[in-house]
């Protein structure tokens, strides 16, 4: 009984490993044939600046991916390639109190990516994303901007990372 076990337990896994997609613990899926990522530089466009978000968005979803998946990092042409645009960097009012004050502020980022899968066209796109984080209107947005932006670009690149590899 305990070698039929083993026996079964053996075949599952050499069945599973031998699938066309390889699946992992970050929910990609991504061909075997996909090898490379590249990652091209996101200026930033958005008419309020941060100066240092477009390395920070760059790199960080350069780190995504090196720790995300099994592929290797080009400087450009990889079998995955990214690039794009940092298209928004916005403060608006939210939460208006009884005195027309507002009580929450809102950061919001938005990007605009233009995906290439250069083995497989159909998983191409061109698509914008925005993510934001709130906080009190009582603080100074220059006291608490880079947590702000840490959360929000880890969410951009959760939606990025999705959208291209995840197949969500």
């Amino acid at each position: 009984m305990k070698k039929t076990f083993t026996y079964l337990l053996v075949f599952f896994a050499v069945a599973l490993a031998s699938c066309t997609f390889k699946y992992s613990f970050s929910g990609a899926s991504i061909s075997p044939d996909v090898k490379t990522f590249s990652v091209a530089f996101f200026p930033n466009m958005a008419p309020l600046v941060n100066p240092s978000l477009s390395s920070d968005f760059t790199e960080q979803l350069k780190l995504k991916f090196i720790t995300s998946t099994r592929l290797s990092q080009l400087d450009e042409n990889g079998d995955l390639h990214f690039e794009g645009e940092i298209t928004s960097y916005t403060v608006t009012p939210q939460a208006i109190t009884a005195g027309e004050v507002a009580a929450m502020n809102r950061l919001t980022i938005g990007v605009r990516v233009k995906f290439v899968n250069q083995i497989d066209d159909t998983q191409n796109f061109d698509k914008s994303f925005s993510q934001y984080e709130d906080y009190d209107s009582q603080q100074d947005l220059a006291a608490v901007e880079s947590t702000l932006v840490e959360a929000i670009l880890t969410k951009l690149m959760e939606d990025i990372f999705n959208a291209s590899v995840a197949n969500w």
